[in-house]
This record gives C-alpha cells, sequence and structure tokens, in this order.
C-alpha cells in the first residue's frame, strides 16, 4: 500500500462522529454558540497536554466554573465568580494563568464577535501557512496590562521554534470542515490549506516512521515539514491526515 492510501485509509477509519467522545474536540462540540464553541475549544487545546481522559474531565470542570455559559461568563462576571477559579489547576496551568485568560477574553469580546479575527487579521490569503497568525496571536494575547510573565509558556509561537501543537489542534477544530463533522469549520477568513498539522507525540513517531519527518528536531520547521509532504496527498486539506497519523498512532497499529 502506497502512503498515501494508507493515509486516505487511516484518514477516514478515525475522522468519524464517534471520534469525539474520547478526544478534548468533545468539549466545543457540549455547545451550539459560536463564542462558546470558541472559548471552550480554546481552553480544551490549550490544556491538552497530558492523558485525554485528564484533559476532558479538567476542561468539563471549567464548563462547569463558567456556569456552562462561557462566553456569558467571560462579559458579565462578577469578583465573587471570579474567587470559584483560584483552585483550578491542570499540570502547570493554574488559577493566575485561568484569570488572565478570563480577563483577555472579556476585553477581546467586548470589541469583537468571533475570536477568527484575533488570528486571521495576521494572515493574508497568499500565506502558505498559519505561523504569521500564530505569532501574532501570541503578540495579542500576552499584551494586556499586568500580563503574568508564567502565563507566557501556555501560548506557543514559532518565534520561539514551538511546534505550536495545541494551536494548530485548535485552528484545524474550527477551520476544518467536512460531512463527519468532527471538526467545526466555522472561520472562513483561514484556509484549510493554510493549517499546520499538530504535531504531538503520537504523529511524530509515525510520521518518521512511515517517511513523512526528517527533521531531528520537533519544532516549529519539523511541524511545516510534514504538512509540507501531506500537501502531496491533498494540497487544499493537508491537515485532515492528522486523522490518520494520530490514529495510527494511538492505535499501536505504527
Amino acid at each position: 500500500m502506497t502512503t498515501h492510501k494508507l493515509l486516505d485509509h487511516y484518514y477516514k477509519l478515525f475522522n468519524q462522529p464517534d471520534f469525539i467522545a474520547d478526544d478534548p474536540v468533545q468539549i466545543p462540540h457540549r455547545f451550539s454558540k459560536l463564542q462558546d464553541i470558541e472559548i471552550m475549544g480554546f481552553f480544551a487545546a490549550i490544556l491538552a497536554w497530558g492523558q485525554r481522559k485528564t484533559i476532558i474531565n479538567k476542561s468539563k470542570e471549567l464548563c462547569e466554573l463558567f456556569g456552562n455559559t462561557p462566553h456569558d461568563f467571560m462579559l458579565h462576571h462578577t469578583e465573587n465568580d471570579l474567587k470559584t477559579l483560584l483552585h483550578f489547576k491542570h499540570r502547570t496551568f493554574n488559577a493566575t494563568d485561568l484569570l488572565y485568560f478570563v480577563h483577555f477574553f472579556k476585553q477581546y469580546y467586548t470589541q469583537h464577535q468571533s475570536l477568527e479575527t484575533a488570528f486571521a487579521q495576521f494572515i493574508t490569503p497568499q500565506d502558505q501557512h498559519v505561523g504569521k497568525a500564530l505569532v501574532g496571536f501570541h503578540q495579542l494575547f500576552c499584551s494586556l496590562p499586568d500580563f503574568p510573565a508564567r502565563t507566557r509558556k501556555h501560548i506557543a509561537t514559532p518565534a520561539a521554534k514551538s511546534a505550536c501543537k495545541r494551536l494548530n489542534m485548535y485552528l484545524r477544530w474550527l477551520v476544518r470542515k467536512d460531512s463527519q463533522g468532527v471538526d467545526f469549520g466555522l472561520w472562513q477568513n483561514i484556509s484549510p490549506s493554510q493549517l499546520v498539522c499538530p504535531l504531538d507525540v503520537h504523529v511524530e513517531r509515525v510520521a518518521r516512521k512511515i517517511g513523512l519527518l526528517q527533521r531531528p528536531q520537533t519544532d516549529w520547521e519539523a511541524a511545516v515539514e510534514l504538512t509540507t509532504h501531506l500537501k502531496q496527498f491533498d494540497p487544499k486539506d493537508p491537515v485532515k491526515y492528522d486523522f490518520a497519523l494520530f490514529g495510527m498512532g494511538v492505535s499501536k497499529e505504527f
């Protein structure tokens, strides 16, 4: 079987509605309002390191803390509401980080309808990938007064050579759209062809094994290299093969 056929086979196998139940993407799928999907998708993606079950449970905990109305919470929370967040922790993400995230979302959604602008404003249709969008978003996110320095590590940027796995996964969720309904496809100003493949441990291992990734470092250049190879198989939607590479890795078939 050729690499192309192998990827297509596993893409179709894993890009199914039942994928949602065991993946952090289930968190934004709990909502129907655009802004709620954006906010909880963002939190689920940023918290996505460690075991998927733990990530999902901690994201559900956040949903509860936001009263299951995250957009409304961001815009209209009180000081007492913020106190309920003080004990939240997931690995190195703590209450200091969470309070700044809430502060950013309040400021942002007071002025904008959709979080898409926070990324899309930094790139043009001519850009090959979302690198500039991620650099711009990082600068925007960290720009408010009293930004806590410790929070910077939670928002990756290609400018620091990060592979930006979690943000690339988030952009996949919001930008990609197909008939299977795992990804949302709600954002129109970033093209699926500009997405960069999320480079997690499963994807990286399988990509190296089947010859799609040569660069020894796990960094931004590696993520772009992998995506460039995937574009040979589908230039308009290369990151659909994230399903295949991740699924092949998780299923232990590779």
